[in-house]
């Protein structure tokens, strides 16, 4: 079964809803799509879309050593330039990171997702990120996205 046929009906107006805006000229905010249905909405925009996701599992990219995921995604993203929609699966995994700054492991917890941010927001296609968790994330990561939670309620 498609993507697209195996999302709600509220799902597949929000998607078609995100296509229009993608479609129209101008630079787009990077895109958080959360909960069960999300990489489904993220497949389901790819194929209104006519283009294939060129995916990263955050999870794989995310180091302990400090510096090394900021490179990982340099090169995730120097990778993508030709792609038009650049999907960041599990992206808990950075975004779970992120907390006050207690210490230096902290201080560099969130480098990495202001990092992520940065170059989803220079990015010239559009960057979806993918969560399952429909938790709050802090009011400086939710300025930098578009927030979308799938299903829609």
């Amino acid at each position: 079964m498609a993507p697209s046929t195996a999302l709600p009906v509220k799902d597949m107006i929000a998607v078609r809803a995100i296509v229009a805006r993608v479609r129209a000229p101008g630079r787009q905010r990077p895109l958080l799509l959360t909960g069960k249905n999300a990489r489904a909405a993220a497949e389901a925009i790819a194929a209104a879309l006519g283009d294939s996701l060129h995916r990263v599992d955050l999870a794989s990219i995310v180091s302990k050593y400090i510096g090394e995921t900021e490179k990982n995604l340099k090169r995730v993203f120097d990778a993508a330039a030709q792609s038009r929609l650049l999907l960041f699966d599990e992206a808990d995994a950075l975004f779970g990171a992120r907390s006050t700054v207690k210490d230096s492991h902290d201080r560099h917890a969130n480098a990495e997702t202001d990092y992520l941010l940065q170059c989803a927001e220079t990015y010239r296609g559009l960057a979806i990120l993918v969560s399952r968790s429909q938790r709050r994330l802090p009011t400086a990561v939710r300025e930098r996205l578009s927030i979308l939670p799938f299903p829609r309620r």
